[in-house]
């Protein structure tokens, strides 16, 4: 999951707009105008490098066995309540199956999460990683509608968001207060002005629409799928829509479907402090030492210092921006999502400590989807207008400063910045559909749910709610005793084989399954 402003992936949708088109759940008819939108024939062509609104880059590399990374557009309603209207693309990224024909399954879809990464930028860089899987599938994934190159959405440029990510976010006095409402009502005013058209039309509802689209155009029987972080929430919301459609399907790092916005940000504020000591710990318990602290209280107690130093005196980061206490604080959050980064981040603290703020900083430039050359990705404003478009409250600053000690308690280092990111949506133009999604999904194949004991981003217990949403006898649980966010990608042995497990073989893990 990746966000920015906030870390929430709570991408909340409503029933009523669901139920707005008849047959609601069974598939109908998409028409743009006199076409017929199931019969189109996707054209692949080899994939070009990955627009600035997808985060940039070079095309992809061939795969291991020379194959290239394929893509295409495809065509859905820009309203589903309205079919046979205006059509916008979604751009779609594909690996062929390596194996025999005979032994194909079908597609594989990923979304990765967000809301608003990049599918086509992101599927490439874990070809290696899903290589089994490709055995009998093809992989493919895409960009969501809003994002990248699915008509993405477009708010500030690249100098207003430098000016926007350096500003105060954990506001300390009513000045501060009165700027930072300001600079989000003008972020939001940003959004509105420049896709207007499209805001109204970037729930995660209309996704789940446009990915039952995208399997009946990729000649699927059935939806097999793979869900990351926000992905999770995206496919348990395509699981009610659509249960009978859904084939075998695994959610990883999983969005608690039961939380409302505000319960979202504390979860996730209990689940970065929970990371962040996991991090002290080891960190102390090195052989060679910790640079960063002298006990795991020691390492919490000077990143607590350097924020409320950087609060009042920002230090030299990636010229010429400053390093701030935001960037310090989602530096700190982005080397948190994987034990990989740990080293990064004691390295990161100590430069930091001595006046440079640079690693801190690129690893928050990570985090809000800058890219080295200065140019952003549309995962800022795609974030924003899928969360605002999804979540019903509405939440004011004296909202925020009445919550304000229960974040803090939460989390002293994270708290106040989640607490704040709650206005991410006061004043947005769009309403919001509902406090949480429903993922009920009565009569669907069984899903493969699984938690990380040690996930900063959507905590562990959120695996438990998802399985008791989704309903008896349809999500099954599998428990992972890990660091980071997801399980699949850590590489641990017991993970892989349940999932390659069941969406190879169709074999189900026991319920209750615990991999170390």
């Amino acid at each position: 999951m990746s966000t920015s402003s906030r870390l929430r992936a709570v991408a909340l949708t409503a029933t009523a707009v669901l139920l707005s088109l008849s047959g609601a759940g069974c598939g109908g008819e998409a028409k743009g105008g006199d076409e017929d939108l199931t019969a189109q024939k996707l054209r692949w062509e080899t994939c070009p490098a990955p627009s600035a609104s997808e985060g940039g880059g070079t095309a992809p590399s061939p795969l291991p066995d020379g194959d290239v990374w394929e893509c295409a557009t495809m065509k859905v309603p820009l309203d589903w309540s309205e079919p046979e209207g205006d059509t916008i693309r979604i751009a779609l990224i594909r690996a062929r199956s390596s194996g025999a024909r005979n032994e194909r399954i079908g597609s594989l879809v990923f979304n990765f999460g967000g809301p608003g990464g990049s599918g086509v930028k992101t599927l490439p860089s874990f070809g290696e990683q899903y290589a089994k899987l490709r055995t009998r599938y093809d992989l493919v994934s895409f960009d969501p509608r809003g994002v990248g190159r699915s008509a993405g959405v477009k708010c500030e440029d690249d100098e207003q968001l430098d000016e926007y990510f350096q500003q105060d976010l954990t506001p300390d006095d009513a000045a501060e207060r009165t700027e930072f409402l300001d600079n989000t009502k003008a972020f939001n005013a940003a959004c509105e002005k420049n896709s207007e058209k499209t805001l109204p039309y970037v729930r995660t509802t209309d996704a789940a629409r446009d990915m039952d689209l995208m399997r009946r155009v990729l000649g699927d029987d059935k939806m097999h799928y793979f869900g990351i972080s926000y992905g999770t929430e995206l496919g348990g919301v395509y699981a009610h829509l659509f249960p009978k459609n859904v084939g075998r399907a695994v959610f990883d790092a999983v969005v608690d479907p039961t939380q409302n916005p505000e319960q979202g940000s504390l979860g996730q504020a209990k689940g970065f402090q929970l990371a962040l000591d996991n991090y002290a710990r080891n960190c102390v318990e090195k052989k060679e030492g910790c640079p960063v602290g002298d006990s795991a209280q020691d390492v919490e107690d000077r990143i607590r210092k350097l924020l409320k130093d950087l609060d009042s005196k920002p230090i030299r980061g990636i010229f010429p921006r400053e390093l701030t206490e935001y960037a310090a604080t989602t530096g700190i959050a982005q080397a948190l999502y994987s034990q990989d980064f740990w080293p990064y981040l004691t390295q990161g603290l100590e430069q930091a400590y001595n006046g440079d703020g640079r690693l801190l900083m690129l690893m928050s430039d990570l985090m809000i989807g800058r890219g080295e050359n200065g140019e952003y990705s549309n995962l800022s404003a795609a974030n924003v207008s899928i969360n605002c478009a999804d979540e019903k409250p509405r939440y004011t600053a004296e909202d925020v400063e009445a919550k304000q000690a229960a974040f803090r308690a939460a989390s002293p280092v994270f708290g106040d910045w989640l607490a704040w990111s709650m206005l991410t949506c006061t004043g947005w133009a769009v309403p919001g559909a509902a406090d949480h999604p429903d993922v009920s999904a009565p009569g669907s194949a069984p899903i493969l749910v699984i938690g990380n004991t040690g996930d900063p981003a959507t905590p562990y217990e959120g695996a438990r709610k998802m399985v008791e949403a989704l309903g008896e006898g349809v999500g099954v649980e599998l428990t992972y005793k890990g660091q980071g966010h997801g399980a699949y990608g850590s590489g641990n042995a017991c993970v892989r084989a349940a999932v390659n497990g069941y969406l190879l073989a169709g074999k189900v893990p026991r319920v209750g399954t615990v991999c170390a």
